[in-house]
């Protein structure tokens, strides 16, 4: 497409349109585009919180280990004489 081409072509539609119904469609473009922008940075804050929630629930607090006590040895024991 050459230069004329596009030339031509905005001729036409702003003869068909008009100017000012391009200017309404451009700034409802705009806020479309904006509004879009700020529904795709609040998605994903609710995912960075869901995540959040995730680890806290996956991950519980770490508690003193205790180590394991153990009644029964499968050792035999040597007694001393």
């Amino acid at each position: 497409m050459s230069i004329t081409h596009i030339v031509l072509l905005l001729l036409v539609v702003v003869l068909i349109f008009g100017t000012k119904k391009l200017r309404n469609i451009g700034s409802d473009l705009g806020g479309a585009m904006r509004d879009f922008k700020k529904g795709m940075e609040g998605d994903e804050e609710a995912k960075a919180a869901r995540e959040r929630e995730e680890k806290l629930r996956a991950d519980p607090p770490v508690t003193a280990q205790v180590p394991p006590v153990h009644t029964e040895s499968t050792e035999p024991r040597d007694r001393a004489p």
